[in-house]
């Protein structure tokens, strides 16, 4: 009839494949030249879709139809040449008490897959970037951390500025060596800064292990903080066990190295101002008297001796091994008595 040469012209004119197969054998009634150029016939059984398809779950489609559903089925064709081409075939019952023919349509998924690919691409590129930022991140954080307390960072990073805080009661080390500059001089300088930057970073090793924090270096002067600007009780003891160590530290290398380090200690207690300064270059810094007097502690001290302020002292004598040094006139600060830090008390020395 004339409507049925009309529909077959329509299906042999579309783009995607269409073919009407029988619901009981497979067999292929009707196919389009799209469907037999992606499904092409091999062998025997040309005309049973079954052989055509050679992925086709039979049993599975048949049942699923009986249920009133249609079921899809992602396969590859042979396409043109031997290019694969992925398919998606959707079957379709048409009936109308019973299941007598089965209508296969299909959509070259090429160009989706193509954008699926774009988008797994770019997740992972996306995901490789968040790692990688991560990574920068804690680097940052890492770097930022040599220069300020971690307080001081995390109110940096919320508020993106650090308000100077006012500490009544801090404990200050300083230490600086012996004869640095003529050592630098006479030897050779990546020898010298080797070795500074090992004892260094030993120094931060017994700071970190006693919950305090290394405020800076300056060549190589060394300064360690306690109760900034994270209160500790017991600021003074804790770092009175710093400064014993590092001088346990560095006698100990000196016997295994030939080139001997010696260290003068200053340690004093007293109020402080923290406060991040700079713009471009952020140093968290510490001002006020505390701070002066421990300099000045460690400039009348001696080689390998912990010299001790009264404040200090005070805090410590009942726990530690203390030998009066005398009286000395310490600028800005007039006559005070002063005390050389030997030991703990109960801890033997080795």
């Amino acid at each position: 009839m004339t409507g049925d040469v009309d529909v077959t012209s329509v299906l042999q004119g579309l783009e995607a494949p269409v073919a009407v197969v029988s619901a009981k054998q497979w067999e292929i009634l009707f196919e389009n030249g799209r469907f037999f150029q992606l499904f092409p016939p091999v062998g025997e059984g040309t005309d049973l879709l079954s052989t055509r398809i050679a992925d086709l779950p039979a049993e599975r489609v048949t049942d699923r139809l009986e249920r009133g559903r249609t079921y899809a089925l992602e396969t590859t064709a042979v396409g043109a040449g031997t290019r694969q081409v992925p398919v998606r075939l959707t079957f379709r019952a048409a009936r109308n008490d019973t299941i007598d023919v089965i209508v296969v349509e299909g959509q070259d998924t090429s160009k989706e897959q193509e954008i699926q690919y774009m988008l797994d691409s770019y997740s992972t590129l996306a995901e490789r970037h968040a790692r990688d930022l991560e990574k920068e991140k804690e680097r940052v954080e890492r770097l930022l951390l040599n220069l300020m307390p971690r307080s001081v960072l995390e109110e940096l990073k919320d508020y993106g500025t650090t308000t100077p805080q006012r500490f009544d009661e801090a404990s200050i080390l300083m230490l600086d060596f012996v004869g640095f500059t003529s050592m630098a001089i006479s030897h050779d300088p990546g020898t010298v800064i080797t070795e500074l930057n090992d004892i260094f970073s030993a120094f931060d090793r017994i700071v970190e292990m006693l919950n305090c924090e290394r405020l800076k270096t300056i060549g190589d002067a060394y300064i360690a903080i306690s109760g900034v600007p994270e209160p500790a009780p017991e600021h003074a003891h804790a770092l009175a066990r710093v400064a014993l160590r590092m001088r346990r530290y560095l006698e100990r290398r000196n016997t295994a190295h030939a080139q001997a380090w010696h260290a003068r200690f200053g340690l004093s207690t007293g109020p402080v101002i923290g406060s991040l300064v700079g713009i471009q270059k952020y140093v968290y810094d510490l001002f006020g008297p505390g701070v002066n007097m421990a300099a000045r502690m460690e400039a009348v001290s001696e080689p390998m001796r912990i010299t001790v302020s009264p404040s200090s002292y005070a805090l410590l004598r009942d726990d530690f091994v203390f030998t009066e040094r005398g009286e000395f006139d310490i600028k800005g600060f007039g006559p005070q008595q002063l005390y050389f830090l030997e030991g703990e008390v109960g801890v033997r020395r080795t």
